[in-house]
């Protein structure tokens, strides 16, 4: 690990206790408090993505990966709100440097929003009159800065690339020309306070918008040789890996404590217990070294330019099975507890409810096997996220 990982890392496990004190009241409050989200920004957990020559710390992702991990097991939303701010700082390294210089050189400066082009754009002099509304923008009551996927309309209908795709882009405006629907009332990941972000006939110039289909990077470094959509999503499997590490890890805690009647024996004396935390441990392990492996490898190959659809289906893959696994994780352990694991007291319950909200987005959700299998049987498929 380079200096500013190890840092960051350390800051990481020092901050854990009292992040995972507070779990409750991010809970509580559905988003992540201003105070936690202001010190989490000026340790720098929200610049990993950016580059250094713009004052970030441009960090391997496995780097990242760890230290993803290590906030998500304190506290899954926490952990969330850090993937999603760090994630899409990413985007400095496709905005023209001076957009990029004006949207992150402050380094309490932190981004969100939602890419998926659900939006509306139409060309206008100096750049796009943009609309739209966007669900599960996490985080985004602490954003200076959000952005939104829009579709370009010509002559009211959305324009065409050569190959008959609907032109899209990402817009990058200031927090403050957007409303925030107050939407989030979820069943987990519930302070994350991933509402609906909207603006209306809202003026973005064009050098605040880019596409990670059809441009390139604009800073040339072995990070955002990284493919694009799987940066933009390294995160998601760290938080559901973290979340599942505290499960167990609570588990065993309670199996050590809790005496069972009539035998008045301790659980974790229990034959079946003692398996199915073998196995438990034994899948959480396995999906993280799959996951670490695919991260190296892709990394190693976009530092070349040479990155093969295989090499992006197997990354996929990787974050895929790490976050359902992780799932199957969480739930092995919450049935083994029994009755205790059921209060609002339990952290179990609470990593339960949160990683199966995870399980749901879309980059890790089951769709994701279909085309990743299309890619290992030699079926044609649409393979431009992956």
């Amino acid at each position: 690990m380079p200096p500013a990982a190890q840092s960051l890392l350390a800051t990481a496990q020092q901050l854990a206790p009292r992040i995972s004190a507070r779990a409750e009241e991010i809970e509580n409050a559905r988003r992540l408090p201003a105070d936690l989200a202001q010190e989490l920004a000026q340790a720098g957990f929200f610049r990993t993505f950016i580059p250094e020559a713009y004052g970030g710390s441009e960090l391997h992702p496995a780097h990242s990966l760890e230290i993803i991990e290590t906030i998500a097991r304190a506290d899954g939303s926490t952990g969330w709100c850090v993937m999603i701010g760090s994630a899409t700082a990413m985007v400095s390294a496709w905005l023209p440097e001076a957009s990029a210089r004006n949207v992150y050189s402050p380094p309490e400066t932190i981004t969100g929003g939602v890419a998926a082009p659900i939006g509306r754009a139409e060309r206008v002099d100096g750049g796009f009159r943009v609309s739209g509304r966007w669900p599960w923008a996490s985080g985004s009551h602490n954003c200076q800065w959000l952005m939104g996927g829009a579709l370009i309309i010509q002559d009211g209908k959305p324009l065409l690339s050569p190959k008959g795709i609907p032109e899209a882009r990402v817009f990058v405006f200031p927090a403050k020309d957007t409303v925030l629907h107050d939407t989030w009332h979820a069943s987990g990941l519930c302070g994350t306070g991933s509402c609906d972000i909207e603006v209306k006939d809202l003026f973005v110039p064009a050098e605040y918008s880019f596409s990670l289909l059809s441009e390139r990077p604009r800073v040339q470094r072995p990070l955002y040789g990284f493919p694009p959509f799987a940066l933009l999503g390294v995160g998601l499997p760290a938080v559901a890996l973290g979340i599942a590490r505290r499960a167990i890890d609570d588990f065993v805690s309670l199996a050590q404590q809790k005496v069972m009647y009539p035998s008045r024996k301790l659980l974790c004396s229990r034959g079946p217990v003692q398996q199915a935390v073998a196995e438990a441990e034994a899948l959480l392990r396995s999906a993280r070294a799959l996951l670490y492996e695919s991260v190296h490898q892709a990394f190693d190959a976009g530092a070349k330019g040479d990155v093969s659809l295989r090499t992006r289906a197997d990354l996929r893959l990787s974050y895929t099975h790490a976050t359902r696994t992780s799932a199957r994780v969480v739930d092995m352990v919450y049935e083994l507890a029994g009755g205790p694991a059921v209060f609002r007291t339990s952290p179990l319950q609470r990593c339960l409810r949160d990683v199966h909200v995870a399980t749901h987005h879309a980059m890790v959700a089951p769709p994701t096997l279909e085309t990743i299998g299309g890619v290992l049987l030699g079926v044609e498929t649409e393979t431009a996220f992956l």
